[in-house]
C-alpha cells in the first residue's frame, strides 16, 4: 500500500513538472517624449490566432477587462483616460451580453505629464483575460516599466 501511494505521489509531481502554463499573449512597452513635459505610454499586446483579450472599457457582468495600474510617481501624473482603437463588439452567449475584444494585436496608449526634464521611468502592472471560441484563461496580472528618456 505505502510503494502504491508512493507511485502516485512520483507521478503526480513528475506529470506537474511537464505541465506547461498557456501563454497566449506577449506584451511589449515602450515610450516616447512628445513635449518637453509631455509623453506617452505605450503597451502592445500580440495575441495568438485564434484568441483574444478584452477591452478597457469592457462593461462590468462580463469577463474580465484589460487594466492597467501606474505606480504614482512624484516625476509625473496621467493625463486624461487610457486610449485604445475601436474594440470588436459580439454578444457572447456565455456571458450573455455584448463583449469587446481584439484579436491579433492592440496598441493602448497613456499620456502623461511629466514633472522633470531627466529621463523618467513609468512602471506599473495589467491585468487581462485571454479567451478563445472554446474556452477561457484565467485573468494574467504583468509588471511593466517604460523609460521615457530625455
Amino acid at each position: 500500500m505505502k510503494r502504491l501511494l508512493f507511485l502516485m505521489a512520483v507521478f503526480m509531481v513528475s506529470t506537474g513538472a511537464y505541465a506547461q502554463i498557456e501563454s497566449h499573449v506577449k506584451w511589449a512597452y515602450a515610450g516616447k517624449r512628445i513635449s518637453p513635459t509631455e509623453a506617452v505610454v505605450f503597451l502592445r499586446a500580440t495575441i495568438d490566432d485564434g484568441w483574444h483579450i478584452y477591452s478597457a472599457y469592457q462593461k462590468d457582468g462580463g469577463p474580465i477587462k484589460t487594466s492597467f495600474t501606474f505606480t504614482p510617481s512624484k516625476d509625473y501624473n496621467l493625463v486624461g483616460k487610457l486610449a485604445e482603437p475601436t474594440p470588436v463588439t459580439k454578444f457572447e452567449k456565455t456571458f450573455g451580453i455584448d463583449v469587446t475584444y481584439f484579436e491579433k494585436s492592440v496598441t493602448f496608449q497613456q499620456k502623461i505629464k511629466l514633472k522633470t526634464p531627466n529621463a523618467t521611468v513609468v512602471k506599473g502592472q495589467l491585468e487581462y483575460m485571454t479567451c478563445n471560441d472554446k474556452k477561457c484563461l484565467p485573468p494574467d496580472d504583468v509588471d511593466f516599466s517604460v523609460t521615457i528618456s530625455k
